[in-house]
């Protein structure tokens, strides 16, 4: 099976897996798999955030996301427990369908280091 291949059979697992657990099985989005993984990774998950918080936890998830690639480490939790990242290099340009192959795979990577998917 071709890395293309078994990326798009992971990623199809993968929502179907969280859109029934999260969203009464309505496919959801790249964006709202991003968020997901934000709120897992602050570990408030029964917290109501404001649009600027939400807004965090899409760049905490993409920093944690990138992290195995190179392009953020991990700096420090501050006192509320929201963790900071630092720029370690920055990403290409990249077209828009270069940017959601790149967050679709780093996410199928980040659910199957969870164990989340097999």
């Amino acid at each position: 099976m071709s890395r293309d291949t078994q990326l798009k059979d992971r990623w199809e697992i993968l929502v179907k897996k969280l859109s029934s657990q999260f969203a009464d099985n309505d496919p959801l989005e790249l964006d709202a798999i991003i968020y997901l993984v934000g709120v897992q990774e602050l570990g408030q998950i029964h917290n109501t955030f404001k649009k600027d918080e939400k807004l965090n936890l899409m760049h905490i998830a993409i920093c944690r996301l990138l992290e195995p690639y190179g392009y953020y480490e991990f700096d420090f939790f501050d006192e509320d427990g929201w963790p900071h990242y630092n720029i370690k290099e920055e990403l290409p340009p990249l077209k828009a369908g270069e940017q959601s192959v790149l967050m679709k795979e780093a996410l199928v990577s980040y659910f199957l280091e969870k164990e989340y998917i097999l």
